[in-house]
């Protein structure tokens, strides 16, 4: 007797959007409910083994290398998958969000790769979901166009040849999809609901364009984390009959505790592994996060100060270079979040020459392609990769043996020479309230003082506001960082918006809400894992 077919997944407290149909079909909920069954349990172990170990770091203070996985750093022979056709030249990726006008230009950027966002740069309402996979197909059917409402100006495709390859980043193991249950109320994790609609409704078509289904993993933890993902492709390539080997995943290195098993997050993936991304805000974020009771020594300075030059941030880099090309795989530079003005092009011109000076240093310390957040950067970032790829598709030759990191250089805060400003106080507090506001609206990438910021950035706001008052920190003005004294300057903050948007246009927004949530989450005793987690409750749609 064959087994009973899954329960369906019901679509909970979600009003019906126009062509939901296409993307939520009865085939592609039945796949869904198949990945929740099988793979939801392990998620849930995963998570609570992030727990235990995040315990055992606050215990020690310290992270090291993993003694039960030493045959696979030690062993020589293996590499991943060779990189197919589509993914061999990634110099220039741009990241966004999947609404219709991004899509667009996003693929016609002249990048490489855009890295479709549902992770975060994308605020998880059910439209910015089901709209975000509907804009996809389109694109692959070539059915796009887009007409801006306010100016007129209409947006299509170029033609196939021009269009960046995508590469579609899912959301984090942490995060259900609350609008997607089971037969007993139990919501779907989000990066199995953004992973298989995308994978259900684009993998045959993609290899029939002769691409295929590419992903970024973000907010991995751990190797164990990096072979669920894996069992996840095996799986799903076989129930619906892709060829084995098909799908790619590039790994967010992104969290502090990732950095000790690159080598065994590569291997874990080997059959479908294409590289490893250095992720820097996340990044920062996970220090603070793991060793936010570690005493002075791991007290960040302000986010700005902490560059990619900074001792423990250069260990960081220099080791992914050498294990990605040790193991065959695409090493992945960090993004450039500036927003050029329109109106200022003496601010354009400081910030492009530090753009530049970024994207040569990660050409040439042998990073494979980097990431930028506006299309006017794009040719910025490829004529630093340019200049030292020339014709050749990356240059995983290099294998950088000079690189010798230890254990310890990876947490090494105290090597950087920089300390906790008032400035950088004001700055946390002020793209904190700025972004949840916008986060709360639906939009996940938001223009913030000529920066591109997302849900990462966020994140190392809060955590930092949260780390100077418990670290007892004083700034550079000789005030002492209290819960008070951030009140003050969140009140501040809020005045000032207040001031700057009009009455009218601060009532209509969110901007008390984000204050109250952001105060919240960096004036608990108790640290949220995630900041989206108590935001996505008071997220309307």
């Amino acid at each position: 007797m064959s087994a009973p077919a899954p329960s369906p997944l019901a679509i909970v407290d979600a009003e019906p959007l126009p062509r939901q149909e296409e993307v939520l079909s009865e085939t592609a909920l039945a796949f869904l409910a198949e990945l929740h069954r099988r793979f939801t349990p392990r998620r849930d172990e995963l998570l609570a083994r992030r727990a235990e170990r995040r315990a055992e770091i606050a215990r020690t203070s310290t992270l090291d290398v993993l003694p039960e996985t030493a045959a696979i750093r030690a062993d020589d022979s293996w590499k991943v998958a060779p990189a197919p056709p589509a993914l061999e030249d990634r110099r220039v990726e741009i990241t966004g969000p999947t609404d219709r006008k991004m899509t667009i230009n996003a693929l016609n950027s002249g990048a490489r790769v855009w890295l479709a966002d549902f992770e975060d740069a994308s605020a998880p309402t059910w439209e910015n979901v089901v709209t975000g996979q509907l804009n996809l197909i389109d694109a692959y059917t070539r059915s796009i166009d887009f007409t801006d409402e306010r100016t007129g100006k209409t947006y299509a495709l170029r033609p196939d040849e021009e269009l960046a390859t995508v590469v579609m980043r899912p959301r984090g193991w942490h995060l259900d999809e609350r609008h997607l249950t089971d037969a007993d109320g139990t919501p779907v994790p989000g990066a199995l609901v953004d992973f298989g609609l995308y994978f259900f409704h684009n993998a045959q078509r993609l290899l029939d364009l002769g691409k295929g289904p590419y992903f970024y993993l973000p907010k991995t933890e751990s190797h164990l984390e990096a072979r669920l993902w894996n069992d996840v492709f095996v799986f799903a390539q076989d129930h619906l009959g892709i060829p084995q080997g098909t799908v790619r995943a590039t790994v967010l290195i992104e969290t502090i505790t990732a950095a000790y098993e690159m080598e065994e997050i590569l291997y874990e993936l080997r059959d479908h592994a294409s590289g490893l991304n250095a992720g820097r805000w996340d990044y920062l974020f996970s220090i603070v996060k793991n060793f936010r009771d570690g005493g002075p020594k791991f007290v960040l300075p302000d986010r700005n100060a902490v560059t990619m030059t900074a001792p423990f941030m250069r260990a960081y880099t220099e080791l992914l270079v050498r294990t990605c090309h040790k193991r065959g795989a695409h090493a992945i530079g960090g993004m450039a979040a500036f927003i050029p003005s329109r109106r200022d092009e003496e601010v354009n011109k400081v910030a492009f020459e530090k753009v530049k000076a970024d994207k040569d240093r990660e050409a040439n310390d042998g990073f494979d392609g980097s990431w930028v957040a506006h299309p006017d950067l794009v040719p910025i970032a490829m004529e630093s990769f340019d200049r030292v790829l020339g014709d050749r598709p990356n240059q995983k030759d290099r294998l950088r043996e000079d690189v010798d990191v230890k254990a310890e250089d990876l947490i090494a805060i105290d090597s950087l020479d920089a300390r906790p400003t008032y400035a950088g106080l004001v700055n946390a507090v002020q793209v904190g309230i700025r972004y949840i506001e916008a986060w709360l609206r639906g939009l996940g990438a938001v223009a913030i003082f000529n920066l591109m910021e997302d849900a990462a950035t966020a994140e190392i706001s809060r955590s930092q506001i949260w780390q100077w008052i418990n670290a007892g920190v004083v700034l550079d003005n000789g005030e002492r960082v209290t819960a008070e004294l951030a009140r003050k300057v969140a009140a501040e903050e809020l005045a000032n918006i207040r001031a700057e948007t009009g009455e009218e246009a601060f009532a209509a927004g969110n901007w008390q809400q984000a204050h109250d949530l952001l105060l919240k989450v960096a004036l608990d005793e108790d640290y949220a894992d995630f900041l989206t987690l108590p935001a996505y409750e008071q997220l309307k749609g």
